[in-house]
């Protein structure tokens, strides 16, 4: 049974002097509780990232949709998502940073239990947590969906803290089976503890059920799948439920 929640926003500023707004989801519990950021795909911190905060704070967790743009800006325009999310990629410290100060953020929070976070993220925002992990940030699981893959730099042998699970769509254009392949090659070459799912049928995007109309919208190569959704879901509360004690 869910939970019932409460939720707020947060304002915070990063050390890059970004001004952020964040969306926090929590049990209405006595008790503190892990805590979980969530990245958003490059659309910005929408009512998408802000539902699967929610979800989470129903599953017992306390959960941060993080902003990586300021101002909590949001779009459904390809040209506005692109040009945000390539501000970022200038200065190669500013998903770290901006990431890192979510995370801090979160563990500050008293419905939260500072010794147990993990970071889940969507397309660019699996991009997000996977760099904050690579970082060495204090992480006890990281799940990302249809995510961008590349590294800002490849992960160094002991550096990463978190089991990464990561879940790929076996028809995603834009992230191909070959950057999977280099994505396993750089953890092994690390030593991280990871696992690769790879969804038959599914595009990117598969996790949004607006996939289809933003990829209509803007002639872009997405796709929702259902059965994908659910089974990445499931598999992501798996892991959480592993590796943070409740």
């Amino acid at each position: 049974m869910a939970l019932k929640i409460k939720t707020r926003e947060i304002e915070y500023t990063a050390a890059d002097g970004a001004k952020l707004i964040g969306y926090f989801a929590a049990p209405e519990t006595d008790a503190a509780v892990p805590g979980v950021i969530v990245a958003p795909e490059w659309w910005g911190r929408n009512e998408y990232t802000e539902q699967r905060a929610r979800e989470l704070a129903e599953h017992g967790y306390a959960a941060f949709a993080i902003d990586m743009y300021g101002d909590k800006k949001v779009t459904t325009a390809v040209s506005d998502a692109s040009a945000w999310m390539m501000q970022t990629f200038e200065d190669p410290e500013t998903i770290v940073t901006r990431a890192s100060a979510g995370l801090r953020v979160l563990a500050q929070q008293p419905e939260v239990k500072a010794d147990q976070l993990a970071a889940v993220g969507f397309c660019y925002g699996g991009k997000v947590v996977l760099d904050l992990a690579r970082s060495g940030a204090d992480l006890q699981a990281v799940a990302t969906f249809h995510a961008t893959l590349t590294p800002k730099a490849p992960a160094q042998k002991g550096v990463v803290k978190a089991e990464i699970l990561v879940m790929h769509g076996e028809l995603d254009s834009m992230v191909s089976l070959d950057d999977v392949a280099a994505f396993r090659q750089e953890m092994h070459a690390a030593g991280v503890e990871h696992e690769v799912i790879v969804y038959e049928d599914a595009k990117h995007g598969f996790s949004n059920p607006l996939a289809d109309e933003r990829a209509k919208a803007n002639g872009v190569d997405l796709g929702y799948n259902a059965a994908a959704e659910k089974n990445s879901l499931e598999a992501m509360y798996e892991l959480l439920n592993r590796k943070l004690t409740q």
